[in-house]
């Protein structure tokens, strides 16, 4: 659920009543060939912020004591399940989400050790490419962390999200093409959805 107000004319938004996990960051490092580069390859592991809830435990809901961190460790477990089902396809949209939101924060922690808060550079210093329709949510990760927690105005933030993002299609096969339904955007994701419509309502 995202709780929305007005801050200095422009709309925002607390998302509350979510599953929150930790994304745990595994760098292996990938040299190349016959030279001395050497590329970080940086993997995410999805972990509970809870291992153990004694409470429960103690209460003889042992099953209840560990759920917490068997939902958690569900999202990376095995990529792409079958998405033919209700469950798998919300499985895998909160995969999707999962390793983009890890990924945008992950950038963004890094820039502001240098330039602050000052995101005019941002899009400069920091590129993406989006490789067919999986990390499509990463832009509106994006755009919903610089409005909802940086405080930036909407055309400042849709500025950094336009400049730092690029986009390839390479198949017009259903697999890379992905759909989600607005009822599975509005349970897992309202407050991108909101941000999805107002986009969308700005370019028609």
């Amino acid at each position: 659920m995202s709780n929305k107000y007005q801050d200095g004319g422009t709309e925002r938004a607390n998302w509350e009543g979510c599953q929150k996990v930790v994304a745990m960051a595994y760098d292996s490092p990938v040299p190349g060939f016959n030279t001395y580069n050497t590329n970080n390859l940086r993997l995410w592991r999805s972990r509970p912020r809870n291992t153990f809830d004694f409470d429960k435990f103690n209460s003889s809901d042992y099953h209840g004591a560990i759920r917490e961190r068997q939902e958690a460790e569900y999202i990376t477990s095995v990529l792409y399940p079958n998405d033919s089902t209700d469950s798998g396809k919300e499985l895998r949209l909160k995969q999707q989400y999962f390793f983009c939101s890890a990924s945008i924060y992950d950038m963004i922690i890094r820039y502001k050790q240098r330039h602050n808060d000052r995101f005019a550079l941002f899009s400069e210093k920091n590129k993406v490419q989006l490789n067919d329709t999986h990390p499509a949510i990463a832009t509106i990760e994006l755009l919903r962390i610089l409005l909802d927690e940086e405080k930036l105005s909407f055309e400042e933030a849709w500025n950094v999200c336009y400049h730092t993002f690029s986009y390839t299609n390479h198949t017009v096969l259903p697999e890379a093409l992905e759909k989600w339904s607005v009822d599975l955007i509005g349970r897992l994701l309202p407050r991108h959805l909101e941000l999805i419509y107002h986009i969308n309502h700005l370019y028609l």
